[in-house]
């Protein structure tokens, strides 16, 4: 049973679209107020605002890439002016292209290593000061640490550090009851997934898995939303492989 909660906020990164979006709607419907991030479509992280305003929640639109440390400031800035402390972070912003180690070029290796690593230092490092007292933090990896596929190389290797930072970052906030967890999701269905792959390596994929489908945003969100809430106290340090069973 999911408690509902009040008077709490959660800041979700790259929360515009996929699988950040769904989460930010059901953290709202959840009981937090809700800053959607969003680098460069504001349009849609408006939509979201929408949405969970809709609903008789709270939420703001937040621009700013991650990877920047000035920007990941100003979505504390932003979450602390409009609505108090921060009691959530949510870090999903994140990108994937797919090429082997032999097609893998400089630009590609920097932007992923930037977004999804530098970026998801850049708020961890925030959080660890910025951050109240109980709070939680959720990381975003990937089950393909798992599958070990053919040109997920880089991709894998900026989500393995993530894990590894959220099983040390659990140790040094334990004393402030600050747990820090990650959610690994298998394929799931999103623009981010299906960008560059053609459908005969996508059926490949989804011959993997034991449930015989691709993931949806709504199989990720709430587990997320589980682990930001009073009943995962005791979960801490851990990754979570919401996958179909693939690995």
């Amino acid at each position: 049973m999911i408690m509902p909660v009040t008077n709490k906020t959660a800041i979700v990164t790259g929360s515009s679209r996929g699988i950040g979006r769904s989460i930010a709607i059901q953290l709202a419907q959840a009981g937090f107020s809700v800053i959607v991030n969003y680098v460069s479509k504001p349009d849609e992280a408006a939509n979201v605002v929408a949405e969970i305003k809709a609903a008789k929640s709270q939420a703001i639109a937040v621009q700013a890439d991650v990877s920047k440390p000035q920007d990941a400031a100003k979505l504390f800035d932003q979450a602390e002016k409009a609505f108090g402390p921060v009691d959530i972070l949510v870090n999903n912003a994140g990108v994937m292209t797919n090429k082997s180690f032999a097609d893998m070029d400089e630009a590609t290796y920097d932007r992923m290593m930037n977004i999804n690593l530098k970026g998801t230092f850049n708020m961890l490092h925030l959080a660890s000061t910025r951050l109240r007292d109980n709070g939680r933090i959720i990381n975003l990896s990937t089950s393909a640490l798992v599958t070990n596929m053919p040109t997920y190389g880089v991709y894998n290797a900026t989500k393995a550090a993530v894990e590894a930072m959220t099983r040390v970052l659990a140790k040094e906030l334990g004393s402030r009851h600050i747990t820090v967890n990650a959610v690994a999701p298998g394929p799931v269905n999103t623009e981010l997934f299906f960008s560059g792959k053609s459908q005969e390596f996508v059926d490949r994929l989804i011959k993997m898995i034991p449930l015989g489908r691709i993931g949806e945003v709504d199989d990720i969100a709430p587990i997320v939303v589980f682990l930001a809430g009073p009943d995962s106290g005791w979960i801490n340090g851990q990754t979570i492989r919401a996958n179909g069973g693939v690995g």
